[in-house]
This record gives C-alpha cells, sequence and structure tokens, in this order.
C-alpha cells in the first residue's frame, strides 16, 4: 500500500509538472505565491466545512484539493532553484520523528506521557532547536511563530494555546470566567460613559473581552472558529425562516415592528427545538 500511495503522489506531481510546463496550461504557468495565496486559503476553509459535513467523500475531495495547492507552491518553488516538494516532504518528516522522542525514541519500560506533557515537551523541542541553530529569541519565540495572517479569534486561540503550553495560564476555566465578568464590566464602563467620538477604549476593551472568551474555548476544549461558525449559521438558519414566514403574509421585514419579529423570532426558535 506504502509504494501504491507513493506512485499516487508521483502522479499528481508529474500532473503539476505538465501543467507548468511550456507547453502546459497558460493559467497555471502565470501563478506565483502570491496569487495562490487566496486559493490556499479558500481550500483550507472548504476542508474545514468538509469535515464539518461529516461527509467521508466531501473530505476526501477538499483534502486532494488542499494536496494540490502545497504541490502547486512546491512546484514553483522547484522551479526558482529554491526546494522541491520533496524537501518539502522530507522537513515535515525529520520534524514529526525529532519532535515525538516519546514515540521513536521510546526505551523499555519509559512511562507514556499525557497530551498535555506531549504539548509541553514539543515547545521544549522547539526551543531548543531554536537555540542549536542561533535563532534570535526576538524574531522567533514561543509565540512569534503564529501567523498573523490567521482569523483574528483563530490567532488569539493559538496564541494561548502556545503559552499555556509553556505553563502561563489559567488553573481552571472558572478563573478566565472570573476574567471575562472583568472585562465584560471594563465594556460596560465605556458603553455606559457615553463616549462616541474616540472609541479606542471601547475597542479596546472588546478586543480584551474576545481574547479572554477565545481563552475560555482553549481551557473548555472548544476550538472557538468553529463554536461560531455553528452559531452563526443556526443564526442565519432562523433569520431565513423569519422572513420566509413574513414574506408568506405578503410582509416584509423593514415593513415590520421589532415586536413583530421577536415574535415570530421565538416562534422559530421554538419551531427548531421540537
Amino acid at each position: 500500500m506504502a509504494d501504491r500511495v507513493g506512485e499516487r503522489f508521483e502522479r499528481l506531481v508529474e500532473i503539476m509538472r505538465a501543467l507548468r510546463a511550456p507547453d502546459g496550461c497558460p493559467w497555471d504557468r502565470e501563478q506565483t505565491h502570491t496569487s495562490l495565496r487566496p486559493f490556499v486559503l479558500e481550500e483550507t476553509y472548504e476542508v474545514l466545512e468538509a469535515i464539518e459535513s461529516g461527509q467521508p467523500a466531501n473530505l476526501c475531495e477538499e483534502l486532494g484539493d488542499f494536496l494540490f495547492e502545497a504541490v502547486f507552491l512546491a512546484r514553483i518553488s522547484e522551479e526558482a532553484g529554491d526546494f522541491t516538494i520533496g524537501d518539502a516532504i522530507d522537513a515535515i518528516s525529520d520534524k514529526l520523528v525529532r519532535r515525538h522522542p516519546h514515540v521513536f525514541e521510546r526505551q523499555s519500560g519509559d512511562a507514556a506521557l499525557t497530551s498535555g506533557q506531549v504539548i509541553e515537551k514539543w515547545e521544549t523541542l522547539k526551543a531548543r532547536e531554536r537555540a542549536a541553530t542561533g535563532a534570535v529569541a526576538k524574531t522567533k519565540t514561543t509565540i512569534s511563530g503564529v501567523p498573523k495572517t490567521l482569523p483574528a479569534l483563530l490567532r488569539a486561540y493559538e496564541v494561548s494555546f502556545r503559552a499555556a503550553a509553556v505553563g502561563f495560564d489559567w488553573a481552571k476555566p472558572d478563573d478566565v470566567l472570573d476574567k471575562i465578568e472583568e472585562e465584560v464590566a471594563e465594556l460596560r464602563h465605556e458603553v455606559e460613559s457615553g463616549a462616541t467620538g474616540d472609541l479606542s477604549r471601547a475597542e479596546e476593551e472588546m478586543g480584551d473581552l474576545l481574547f479572554a472568551i477565545a481563552n475560555l474555548s482553549r481551557k473548555l476544549g472548544i476550538e472557538p472558529e468553529a463554536a461560531l461558525r455553528r452559531a452563526t449559521d443556526k443564526f442565519t438558519n432562523r433569520f431565513d425562516a423569519m422572513e420566509r414566514a413574513f414574506a408568506s403574509r405578503g410582509k416584509r421585514l423593514n415593513e415590520s415592528t421589532l415586536d413583530d419579529m421577536e415574535a415570530e423570532w421565538q416562534r422559530v426558535k421554538q419551531a427548531a427545538k421540537s
């Protein structure tokens, strides 16, 4: 089976080479690392959607598309003389072996690690690697490796995750809830102060609140992007149902009162629960 997987992967690599060849596809030949960025992002979200759909066939297809983007980017790099897809595969394989000594260097009688201990060891090994290569601390730290291009909520989650991995964390979820209540109070103060011109303080407090919520998500083992997507989907479905209900009576939402909309909203909620 391993050989067959290798052959199938090589076929994909060869298809990419053909697409980028002088007599290949004009569109594929025009692409650059920069031009492919939106496609990489799109495929990432389509993989996430496929995971949430629970449909194996969808996930299979989207993983193929996602893999193609990696091969595409690597092919452009190979043409520039930088590295090949094989180099990228070697890099991740070596890294995985190096950072999992509890698996690949296990000695008889070694105690099994918990997932939390594995994460802590991973961060420790990363720090040692940086030191061994002479990496400057201020350019490569525990948190600096989190891409700034991530969606803000996901980045907050990842930043807090890495900080927690080295021990900088609240002891229990209740402590984070206390922090959230503190941030809500500070935001409430800014709102009730009636400042309408300079919103910088309210924005700062809102950011602190959202960051604390991302921390609570991590502490509870909930991925906040997925939780927010589901909540948004739920709101969208109920709002659409409410709008359709008004349309069936020949009425538009902007012609309805807030009380009418709230009453219909509650009916939709009850119908969804039954």
